[in-house]
């Protein structure tokens, strides 16, 4: 599981060099405005994917409440952020911001891409469980949406450079 980063270092680079050189800084707050929306359906995506993963057990067949409170999909959903910027690396980033999880889930969004799941049973070290979760959830949703946000990001650039012209 890797960051999503959709950048043109070269041409943001460079538009935000002549955006500043005008002096257009409502263009320039526009286009990071118009850039971060072409990333939020991407983080739509991946927050409806990890909400809708389907984690399976590999038996035993007893099962019971979970001993905590929080919802572990939701959970990692709510950490899933994105950030725009155009200065020195620009383009948009959507990623899942660990600081946001608990200590103990932290791994969790990587664990549950790789698809393998193993935890002791209810906290006791000496009994552990193998769960999966099909499909990896991060690599598939990015795959699929990356087309539709760099043709977007394109076409906010291109806006820009004919305002600017």
């Amino acid at each position: 599981m890797q960051d999503i980063r959709i950048t043109g270092t070269g041409t943001l680079l460079e538009l935000q060099r002549r955006l500043r050189a005008a002096g257009h800084e409502n263009i320039r707050a526009s286009m990071q405005r118009r850039i971060r929306r072409a990333a939020e359906p991407l983080r739509d995506d991946l927050q409806s994917a990890i909400r809708s993963v389907n984690i399976t057990s590999s038996g035993g067949g007893r099962s019971g409440r979970s001993p905590t409170t929080r919802p572990l999909r939701a959970t990692i959903a709510q950490a899933i952020r994105i950030s725009v910027r155009t200065t020195a690396n620009p383009g948009a980033k959507v990623w899942v911001d660990r600081s946001r999880l608990p200590a103990d889930l932290r791994r969790m969004p990587i664990v549950i891409n790789e698809g393998r799941i193993r935890h002791p049973v209810f906290g006791n070290r000496r009994r552990w469980a193998t769960q999966w979760a099909t499909p990896p959830w991060w690599d598939t949703t990015v795959r699929r949406s990356q087309p539709r946000m760099e043709a977007e990001v394109a076409r906010v650039l291109d806006d820009v450079r004919r305002r600017l012209e």
